[in-house]
C-alpha cells in the first residue's frame, strides 16, 4: 500500500468544487450532530522568527441517507500549517505554507501527503458556498469581493456554484491584483473594479482581507446583502463595522473560534456584541434546525443583511481533503511512494 504525494496543482486538479461544496456542508451537518472529533486549534508562537506554527487535528463521520441511497462515510486527517511574516521579503517563500495528512481512520495508513495551502483556499471557498446557499436571497446575480488576493479566485469560483452568479465587482488597493483577478475571470462573468461600496451592495459579498481597521460599514451594503466575512483568523483582526454585524443576521461557524479569533472577536471581547446578537451556528441551518433566507416547516426565514462569520474549522480540511484524495486515486493522479517502507 502507498501514499499519495499530491503538490498545489494537484490538488487544484482533484478538488472538484461541486463535491469540495458538498463535503463541506457534510461536515458542518456532522458538527452540528456531534459525530466529529475536533480538538481546538493549536499554537506555536515564534517571535524570535515572527511567525508561528498551527495544528489542527480532526475526525468526522457522516451518515448516510438511506432514502436516496447515500453511502456514509469517515475521514481523518491533521492539517500543520504556518504564518511568517518576514517570508516573502527575506526569504522568497509565501507568507502562509500549509501540509495536510490525510489517513485512513481505520487503520491510521497515510493515505496521502498533500499540499495544505491550495486545499485551504478551496474549502474555505467551499464554506462560504454553502453560507451563501443558505443565507442569501434566491435569486442572486452578484457578488462583491473586497481583496483581490488568492482567497479571492475560489469565493467567486465556489459561490457561482450555489447562485447563477453573472455580475462580479471586486474591490483592492492594489490595482495590479485587480488587474490580474479580472483577467482570469472576464472569459465567464462580466467582472469589474470597484469601491468598497459598489462591491457591497451587490446581492453577495465576500471580504477576505487581514485588516483590523473595519473597512466595510451598514452604508457599504444593500438591503439583502448576504456577506461571508472570511478575514478575521487572528485576535485582532475586524473586517466589518460593528453596527454592520449588530444589524445583521450573523451565523458563525464556531462560537469558541468566532469570539477568539474570528469577526466578532472585537466587538465580543469588548462587549459590544454578545450572545444574544449572534443567531446560530452554520451547522444549525444545513440540517435545518435553524431558519436560513428560507424558513423551517412553513415558517418565515430570515430577512435584511447576512453576515457569515468563517474561522474555518479543522473539519472542513478533512472533508476536502476526503475529495482530493478520492478523485485522485480515482483517476491514478499523484505521485504514489512508499512512505513506510511496506511495498513488497
Amino acid at each position: 500500500m502507498q501514499t499519495l504525494l499530491l503538490n498545489g496543482d494537484d490538488v487544484d486538479e482533484n478538488a472538484q468544487m461541486d463535491r469540495v461544496i458538498d463535503a463541506v456542508a457534510g461536515a458542518f451537518t456532522a458538527y452540528e450532530r456531534g459525530d466529529v472529533q475536533m480538538p481546538p486549534k493549536s499554537y506555536i508562537d515564534l517571535p524570535e522568527y515572527n511567525g508561528d506554527f498551527r495544528s489542527m487535528p480532526a475526525y468526522m463521520r457522516v451518515h448516510g441517507d438511506d432514502a436516496e441511497d447515500v453511502a456514509g462515510w469517515d475521514a481523518a486527517g491533521i492539517k500543520w500549517v504556518n504564518v511568517h511574516t518576514d517570508n516573502p521579503a527575506d526569504h522568497d517563500l509565501p507568507t502562509v505554507m500549509g501540509t495536510m495528512i490525510y489517513s485512513d481512520p481505520e487503520t491510521a495508513f497515510p493515505l496521502a501527503i498533500m499540499d495544505g495551502t491550495e486545499l485551504t483556499m478551496k474549502r474555505t471557498g467551499a464554506a462560504a458556498a454553502v453560507a451563501t446557499d443558505h443565507l442569501a436571497v434566491a435569486d442572486a446575480t452578484s457578488l462583491g469581493i473586497v481583496g483581490a488576493g488568492v482567497q479571492s479566485y475560489t469565493q467567486l469560483e465556489a459561490i457561482a456554484e450555489v447562485r447563477p452568479i453573472e455580475e462580479v465587482v471586486v474591490s483592492d488597493l492594489d490595482e495590479e491584483r485587480v488587474a490580474r483577478f479580472i483577467d482570469a475571470f472576464e472569459d465567464r462573468f462580466d467582472v469589474r473594479a470597484g469601491s468598497i461600496s459598489e462591491a457591497g451592495h451587490c446581492d453577495v459579498l465576500s471580504t477576505v482581507t487581514p485588516v483590523e481597521d473595519p473597512i466595510v460599514g451598514p452604508e457599504d451594503v444593500g438591503e439583502h446583502t448576504h456577506v461571508n466575512a472570511m478575514g478575521a483568523d487572528a485576535e485582532g483582526k475586524h473586517e466589518l463595522a460593528d453596527d454592520l454585524l449588530l444589524d445583521a443576521t450573523v451565523v458563525i461557524d464556531d462560537h469558541e473560534q468566532c469570539t477568539h479569533s474570528g469577526e466578532i472577536n472585537v466587538p465580543y471581547a469588548a462587549g459590544t456584541l454578545t450572545d444574544d446578537d449572534i443567531y446560530g451556528e452554520i451547522g444549525e441551518i444545513v440540517v435545518g434546525d435553524r431558519a436560513g433566507r428560507v424558513g423551517v416547516d412553513g415558517d418565515d426565514g430570515i430577512t435584511g443583511v447576512t453576515v457569515f462569520d468563517s474561522t474555518g474549522l479543522a473539519i472542513q480540511d478533512v472533508a476536502a481533503a476526503r475529495v482530493v484524495y478520492e478523485y485522485a486515486d480515482d483517476n491514478d493522479n499523484g505521485y504514489p511512494f512508499d512512505l513506510l517502507g511496506l511495498a513488497e
